[in-house]
């Protein structure tokens, strides 16, 4: 059931980052994880993701800094933010940088699931072009 989504998940407890990736990858796709958001950006640099599922608050960088990051790449790449702490003021700044989603915790892996395929399916379509 290969898919071809490579998707970054980012959240600063490794728990999460277990789960989700366990998950995702039994839904055939490739999924690499990080617990600093840091080392997460750095990897963007080298490494083409269809999709990053970001925590939003963490030590370092947070899930709208990796946005950010993303977006000024210019690369076909749609960033999913999740959090348990969701503002106003941070889904007016997510939505303002170019956020596909924002989900707030907890929600059902499938609701992820299904938002990570049409993210990619966009970003395949910007690539496209």
């Amino acid at each position: 059931m290969p898919t071809d989504i490579d998707v970054m998940v980012l959240d600063d407890e490794p728990t999460v980052c277990e789960r989700l990736k366990d998950f995702l990858e039994k839904n055939g796709m490739k999924v690499e994880t990080f617990t600093e958001s840091s080392v997460a950006v750095e990897r963007l640099a080298q490494q083409r993701f269809q999709v990053v599922v970001t925590d939003l608050k963490m030590k370092g960088p947070t899930g709208i800094d990796v946005l950010v990051a993303v977006k000024n790449q210019n690369l076909p790449t749609e960033v999913i933010v999740i959090t348990g702490y969701r503002t106003m003021d941070a889904t007016r700044a997510a939505e303002c940088v170019g956020a596909y989603a924002f989900l707030d915790k907890p929600f059902h892996l499938e609701q992820l699931r299904d938002l990570v395929k049409k993210a990619a399916k966009k970003a395949r379509s910007r690539s496209a072009t």
